[in-house]
């Protein structure tokens, strides 16, 4: 008997993704590639490189200390954009594994979906929106960082899945991989988001209307088994989608979450500190360039590179700068 291992090598995993995937998955040897041509890999496929160098990255790193919610919680089990993330990819797998689609590809637009977010959560985007002529978008900042601030020369399909994740896009993303993300990504921050504001006192159960009760059942691991229920329904062959009944009671959710947690009147002071906080640390870094470090002083205005430094920044790192001024 021959105790050795057998390698499966790239070519050996491209192969298999032939056998074992659906018609409709993205197939590694079939990506538009990267924009800088690299010899492929010995063993990992091109997708598996992605998801290794995001893995990797400072960005991804910082996101632990990044707010989903709740700006600077006090307990340790409050979601973060790190554990937000980590969620998200779970869910992604596992939607794409049972529909045959490529699990890697997944993955690795699911790790970066969200390293582009600013500080502060949904107010800090707000501020750099208002601040910056044209908007700001957190993906597509969270490209921009793949590309410019830390170049990680990830392939086409990895880069496109991140930029279009959000809803807000009409336009949708180029592989039925990013749209798993795009779903992935509202099932998680939708289901820990209520999880927390039940933690946090927030809402009570008796809060959450009965309809969204009944169809998903109590909050937590049945909410995400009954939304990634409604993926498996719906999704075909013409693409990637959600059981009506389930896609409406999940926007009426997201309804009720906006009304009672993400703007309810008692966090109005904290979010005018927030925003106070981002508005003055762009103004600050506008007018000292010489105060950026090296990697953000690019041939764009002062004003954009110090939209990128502080969008950059953690929560706690932004209060640091914060309180220097």
């Amino acid at each position: 008997m021959n105790d050795s291992f057998i390698l499966r090598d790239r070519n050996w995993r491209e192969t298999n993704e032939r056998i074992t995937l659906s018609s409709n998955a993205t197939f590694s040897d079939n990506s538009k590639g990267r924009e800088v041509y690299e010899e492929p890999d010995l063993f990992r496929t091109i997708f598996e490189k992605d998801r290794d160098r995001i893995i990797h990255s400072k960005a991804f790193r910082r996101l632990k200390h990044k707010t989903q919610v709740f700006i600077n919680p006090d307990g340790d089990h409050f979601i973060t954009r790190m554990t937000h993330t980590l969620q998200v990819t779970q869910i992604g797998r596992s939607i794409s594994k049972t529909l045959g689609l490529n699990p890697d590809l997944t993955e690795a637009i699911c790790l970066g979906h969200d390293v582009g977010h600013s500080p502060f959560g949904h107010t800090g985007e707000d501020v750099l929106d208002e601040i910056l002529e044209g908007g700001w978008s957190h993906s597509e900042n969270s490209v921009k960082i793949f590309t410019k601030t830390e170049p990680l020369n990830l392939s086409h399909e990895t880069l496109n899945g991140i930029k279009f994740h959000p809803w807000k896009y009409e336009e949708t993303p180029e592989t039925p991989e990013a749209m798993v993300c795009r779903f992935s990504d509202r099932i998680a921050y939708l289901t820990h988001d209520v999880e927390d504001a039940l933690r946090a006192g927030v809402l009570s159960k008796n809060d959450i209307p009965k309809k969204i009760i009944n169809l998903l059942g109590s909050p937590g691991k049945q909410w995400i088994n009954n939304l990634i229920s409604g993926v498996f329904k719906a999704s075909t062959n013409k693409g990637i989608a959600m059981d009506s009944e389930i896609l409406e009671c999940m926007n009426e959710l997201r309804e009720f979450m906006f009304e009672k947690v993400y703007l309810r009147e008692e966090t109005m002071e904290e979010r005018i500190k927030a925003k106070e906080i981002v508005e003055n640390l762009v103004l600050n870094f506008e007018k000292k360039p010489d105060l950026l470090p090296e990697q953000y002083r690019t041939d764009q205005t002062n004003l954009e590179n110090a939209v990128d430094y502080v969008a950059g920044m953690t929560d706690r790192f932004a209060l640091k700068e914060f309180s220097k001024l």
